[in-house]
């Protein structure tokens, strides 16, 4: 993150865009006021980018995805730990700091267990998040 961002002070009145995104019953961009929903929200979404799929931000996402492939081991387990990890602390650590994190494959299905300290509100959240190989 760029050293002229780091100290700024966090806005009050930003607006929550909800996830996945679509409109509300006004037309409008539908958003929501539970910041710790938006924090997991925010969360998913890292996990499930691959790097280079935004396009002014080629390197958002962790990668998740295509480890998916791969084969199951410990050491596989391993590395999608430390790069959520870095993933996590690098665009999301001016808003939680990361407790603990566990990733399983079990078949086709990969889990991610997330527990994180929410800054803002004092608060720890643990996410659950799935998916599965197409």
């Amino acid at each position: 993150m760029p050293e002229y961002l780091v100290n700024l002070p966090r806005q009050k009145n930003v607006i929550n865009i909800y996830f996945p995104f679509h409109f509300d019953i006004n037309y409008h961009t539908a958003s929501t006021s539970d910041e710790n929903q938006h924090i997991r929200d925010l969360i998913e979404q890292l996990l499930f980018t691959t790097p280079g799929e935004r396009v002014n931000r080629p390197d958002f996402g962790s990668g998740v995805l295509s480890l998916i492939f791969a084969p199951n081991s410990p050491e596989l387990a391993k590395a999608m730990e430390i790069t959520i990890q870095a993933s996590i602390e690098q665009w999301l650590g001016d808003l939680i700091d990361l407790q603990t994190l566990e990733v399983t494959s079990v078949d086709s299905s990969l889990y991610i267990v997330v527990e994180y300290f929410v800054q803002s509100s004092g608060e720890t959240q643990t996410a659950t998040f799935r998916t599965t190989v197409p």
